[in-house]
């Protein structure tokens, strides 16, 4: 075990969680600060990227033994939500920088040295899309292929892929200087995640760096440790992480359109020479503040259940993991739903490149139809399991 790796015994200490949250309110001016340039430049600022890394943001879900937080699903989601507050690229990356964190954990001790060995700061980004090929070699796989929009990809220092073998998917963990990476990152909203499309010309792999994602998905995990509950909540943090982001933008879309409207905004064309005294508006805030409230609750329910079970080493049943889906779906709809109140109150200025109103719904428009999120099949899940129907729509549940 290297320097950088700690003892099991040490343990995040009380209140721990409550400094990470505050760390990430404090970076929220930053944040917003360099939001317009990271936009612009389709990449996180240095600066916003140092001050992340200095706040401890990309290892949150990274194993205590490794100088990582690890950090229960109800904190890790509020604490990307408030990075999300200040800018939702920046959101986004914490988000997957914490996956790549929290798959490194299912590794063994030796592939988590290879990652931590050297700093516990480092980062993990990754892109699991089978787009790949592989052929098993002594001592591990030798992997060719694309892997398209791998967020944080300029900040990482190892990748995730995915590598399709004859019985088994496999993920499969690479030094991101074995890989070239090209500048493919051209979106409508979140822009500043360089989510770029990593490529490998014959990399080698060794076999302690891989694990299968079938096995992933029914729990089984590499992990050396059974005093790590974090890692034993299985996929289901990394479908209701992306309710962090949405919920981090439609807060700084509704603190941006108070501040608007307690400045003393009129409604043109009306008597409201301040639109704060039209009862509309005024309800529109309050229907926005209540649809906000419902995607924050639902988060945390679900949140809550992943926390339990993995204290409990009680495995979620059918019913719960399908509601972890339906909560993600109900997140996503509230908050579109509260930033389009929004964007009728701010007006027709929301939409002016100087506002920030109108990246804020950029981004959480583009967030809101990611595949893990997926409203209708979402929702088409938990149908299935509220009338007891056994087979489902995606092997991910």
């Amino acid at each position: 075990m290297t320097p950088a790796m700690t003892t099991a015994q040490d343990r995040v200490l009380p209140g721990t969680c409550k400094v990470l949250l505050a760390r990430a309110t404090e970076l929220v001016p930053l944040l917003r600060e360099h939001a317009e340039a990271g936009e612009r430049d389709r990449r996180l600022t240095e600066d916003v990227v140092d001050a992340l890394r200095r706040a401890g943001m990309f290892r949150l879900t990274a194993p205590r033994r490794c100088g990582g937080y690890e950090v229960d699903v109800r904190t890790y989601l509020d604490v990307c939500a408030e990075i999300a507050r200040g800018d939702g690229s920046a959101g986004w990356v914490v988000m997957l920088m914490n996956t790549g964190a929290y798959l490194v954990a299912q590794l063994p001790d030796r592939a988590r040295d290879d990652v931590y060995g050297t700093g516990r700061d480092a980062a993990v980004c990754g892109q699991l899309t089978p787009t790949a090929t592989a052929r098993a070699v002594d001592g591990g796989y030798v992997v060719s292929g694309r892997w398209a929009w791998a967020s944080g990809s300029h900040w990482a220092q190892w990748s995730l892929v995915s590598i399709p073998l004859p019985d088994d998917l496999r993920a499969a963990l690479v030094p991101t200087a074995e890989l070239t990476l090209e500048d493919t990152w051209f979106a409508a909203g979140m822009s500043g995640t360089a989510s770029n499309t990593f490529v490998a010309e014959d990399v080698f792999v060794p076999e302690h760096r891989t694990f299968s994602l079938p096995g992933f998905l029914q729990g089984v995990t590499r992990s050396e440790h059974a005093d790590e509950p974090l890692y034993r909540t299985g996929t289901y943090p990394l479908f209701l992480e992306h309710a962090a982001p949405m919920l981090g933008l439609a807060r700084a879309a509704f603190e941006h359109v108070l501040d608007t409207v307690h400045r003393g905004k009129p409604i043109a064309y009306s008597v409201y020479q301040r639109s704060f005294d039209a009862p509309s508006y005024r309800l529109a805030l309050a229907d926005a503040a209540a649809l906000i409230d419902t995607a924050t609750l639902h988060t945390h329910r679900s949140a809550d259940a992943l926390d339990a079970a993995a204290r409990d080493r009680a495995p979620l049943d059918a019913l719960t993991r399908a509601r972890v889906r339906s909560d993600i779906a109900v997140a996503a709809t509230r908050c579109r739903e509260a930033v389009s109140l929004l964007l009728d109150v701010g007006g027709a200025a929301s939409f002016a490149r100087d506002d920030p109103l109108q990246r804020i719904w950029r981004d959480l428009e583009v967030i809101t139809r990611h595949g893990l999120v997926n409203v209708n099949l979402s929702r088409e899940i938990y149908a299935r399991a509220l009338l007891g129907i056994g087979e489902q729509v995606t092997p991910l549940f």
